[in-house]
């Protein structure tokens, strides 16, 4: 195998954003009049923007709008919140200056994505960044993992994925992908 793309998933795998996340969505939805706990966000967490919504009973699309928009604006303010997977993140950056392509496959805004990059320094360190809405179906789909293997011509056999979550590893692996489970303790200690 000669590896030639790293792909990687950014909640979770990359960055623990779960506490960011939280935060900016709780401050959003009691501006928009309703409570969210820690506990029903835990049963969300990962979940696309749509389900997330359908999941909390929230339908009126003002509603869904207005809490995006807020979350957007309020979640940088969460930022020293975020906790990232340095052995992770230093071997992509190898990698990658050692002539690897590097690409982040998330379910996240781009928006978000990108200030969350920018912020722990690591925008740089990819060539391509596809969030949430550049695909038209999440994961477990596989259609962003085939979007990354489409835009640089690679075939699967050349890459590897990691991933930290159950519909994470079924879009990787239903795109032919090889995969690295990265789990929480990852985390801990740096």
């Amino acid at each position: 195998m000669a590896l030639k793309l790293l792909i990687s998933d950014f909640d979770g795998t990359l960055v623990d954003t779960f506490e960011a996340n939280y935060r900016a969505y709780r401050e959003a939805f009691g501006e928009c009049g309703t409570e969210l706990s820690r506990e029903r966000y835990l049963g969300c967490f990962g979940l696309r923007f749509d389900r997330f919504m359908n999941e909390m009973g929230i339908s009126d699309d003002t509603v869904k709008a207005r809490i995006r928009e807020l979350k957007g604006n309020c979640y940088p303010r969460h930022f020293d919140h975020l906790r990232v997977n340095r052995p992770l993140l230093e071997f992509i950056r190898a990698f990658h200056r050692a002539g690897g392509l590097t690409a982040i496959a998330s379910t996240a805004r781009g928006r978000n994505l990108r200030n969350a990059l920018r912020h722990i320094g690591a925008e740089p360190d990819f060539d391509l960044i596809l969030a949430g809405e550049s695909v038209s179906h999440g994961k477990p789909d596989p259609e962003i993992y085939l979007t990354v293997l489409e835009h640089f011509g690679t075939d699967p056999a050349d890459a590897l994925v990691f991933e930290d979550s159950q519909v994470g590893f079924r879009a990787a692996g239903a795109a032919g992908l090889k995969y690295i489970a990265v789990k929480p303790e990852f985390f801990n200690g740096y």
